[in-house]
């Protein structure tokens, strides 16, 4: 006797067929799974027994194979223990083959029977409805399938219950779409004092979402700003939502399943290694700049980084996208992000106080600034020094203007430039992600900023991205100004912001 029921197996945020087939015939009696399982696929035979067993049925003192098709590729993760469980129910004639037909199954089974809450169910809801199938999955993963569009649902707490519900004996309800509630309390922009040029910065890369670097001295606030940045982004729009969440629930880490209207921000120590940043290890997971799509990437003490897990960020912050190639997998993830970094002017961060002067300048600073390649440094779009808080800024009362304000500024912005990219790519959400001929025709320059930038070409030996990124944040300082074209004002301020040579 033979059963089949579909199921899924991932490769990134791509969603493949598998065929779960599931024969007990004649034979020494065995429990054999093929179709090239990893260890945790192997495993769960014992946990299809003993979940069978609660429920009160042994299995049969037969020969039983259960085969992953297609054979050629790699199965990995708990969740084919469902639709083993349903293929053997079956193939023992517990259940029939039209119960079950129309349906794709993944979750884990606990040793009770209970179904456990597993990882990929959103992408895999995406995949059934496009097969025009049904989902059966954990209930704690119900919210986040039924996020998939128009299928049906089935999302029991245990192996009894939805054999109950396929028998007729009892109905589940259809679970209702997760969508996580934005508890607010980011921290305010009004807390910090001083460091205008900073927050102007700051407002500037959330506008156009570009890539930003703070360069000063510990203690200067560098990190307080970071952290306040996601408070003045505007939430995800509805598509931006569906890819992180997306990603979240193939990494497991989507909240209780819930859809998040939040922009991701990841801040990893400065001990990540090169797979922890973009991604691999065992199944080529996403890495951090993965994690961090549509959101911030917060690199604190940036030279501290390896020289190799920098550099890897190269590709991924030009081309949007992180390509993981290994021997048995090619995988390609989505990495659009708004790089944050922070680092101080040289080893002991005090290049440029008199009262604590660096006795090694200014070889210190070149050798500390050196630990980031030119390549890394022309990919970011805003340089700006952050100083020393004088203790005549902390005694200042609070600002005027605090996250609200400056987000209500960058929400307009971001707006202006939604309308206008939609008419051209619905892909290009922000003015940091345009290029080639389009940038150019939206970032033309008048006469007097054309003319500027062209001095600045020669004097400040821009290369050809540097050019263009220029062009980026010009046009983002005019969205902000609610001007129709890039003057001459926002070509020198675009310019001010280029890399901070080490002081000599």
């Amino acid at each position: 006797m033979t059963a089949h029921i579909n199921s899924f197996a991932f490769r990134g945020i791509d969603v493949l067929d598998v065929d779960v087939q599931v024969q007990i015939a004649a034979g020494i009696p065995a429990f054999t799974v093929v179709g090239l399982p990893d260890k945790a696929v192997g495993e769960s035979r014992e946990r299809v027994r003993a979940a069978l067993g609660s429920l009160g049925l042994s299995l049969p003192p037969k020969r039983i194979t259960v085969n992953l098709a297609p054979a050629d590729m790699t199965k990995e993760g708990s969740h084919f223990d469902l639709p083993i469980a349903l293929g053997l129910l079956g193939a023992m004639e517990v259940l029939s083959e039209d119960q079950v037909a129309g349906f794709a199954a993944l979750g884990e089974l606990a040793l009770d029977g209970a179904l456990i809450p597993v990882a990929g169910v959103l992408p895999a809801a995406l995949g059934a409805a496009g097969n025009h199938l049904g989902l059966i999955c954990p209930a704690a993963n119900g919210g986040e399938a039924a996020l998939g569009g128009e299928l049906e649902v089935l999302a029991p707490e245990s192996l009894l219950s939805l054999i109950n519900h396929l028998k007729g004996t009892q109905l589940l309800s259809p679970p209702e779409p997760a969508i996580a509630e934005d508890a607010g309390g980011y921290p305010d922009l009004a807390d910090i004092k001083g460091q205008e040029t900073a927050k102007r910065a700051l407002e500037v890369a959330a506008a156009g979402g570009h890539n930003l670097l703070m360069i000063g001295p510990p203690g200067a606030g560098k990190s307080m700003l970071a952290s306040r940045l996601p408070g003045i982004l505007p939430p995800l729009g509805a598509a931006e939502a569906l890819e992180v969440s997306m990603i979240q629930s193939i990494a497991g880490i989507l909240e209780q399943g819930r859809l998040t209207r939040r922009r991701p921000f990841r801040d990893p120590h400065h001990s990540a290694s090169m797979a922890a940043m973009v991604g691999g290890g065992i199944g080529a997971k996403p890495g951090e700049i993965t994690l961090a799509h549509n959101g911030v990437l917060f690199l604190d003490e940036l030279p501290e980084f390896a020289r190799a897990a920098l550099d890897s960020l190269r590709q991924p912050l030009e081309t949007g996208k992180v390509v993981v190639a290994r021997a048995n997998a090619h995988i390609t993830y989505p990495a659009r992000v708004e790089l944050i970094a922070a680092m101080n002017p040289c080893r002991c961060g005090y290049l440029a106080d008199p009262a604590q002067a660096c006795n090694r300048a200014p070889r210190c600073a070149i050798d500390y600034q050196a630990k980031i390649s030119g390549p890394l440094f022309d990919r970011i779009d805003l340089h700006v020094e952050v100083p020393a808080v004088s203790a005549a800024d902390l005694t200042l009362p609070p600002p005027a203007e605090g996250s609200a304000e400056i987000g209500a500024r960058v929400a307009k912005a971001r707006a202006v430039q939604g309308a206008r990219y939609n008419e051209h790519d619905a892909n290009i959400r922000a003015n940091a992600q345009a290029e080639g001929k389009l940038l150019e025709k939206v970032a033309a320059p008048d006469e007097a900023g054309r003319a500027l930038l062209g001095q600045a070409v020669d004097r400040m030996k821009l290369t050809a991205r540097g050019y263009h990124r220029v062009l980026r944040v010009a046009r983002t300082l005019a969205d902000l100004d609610e001007a129709d074209g890039v003057r001459r004002i926002h070509i020198a301020e675009a310019l001010s912001y280029r890399r901070i040579q080490p002081p000599r």
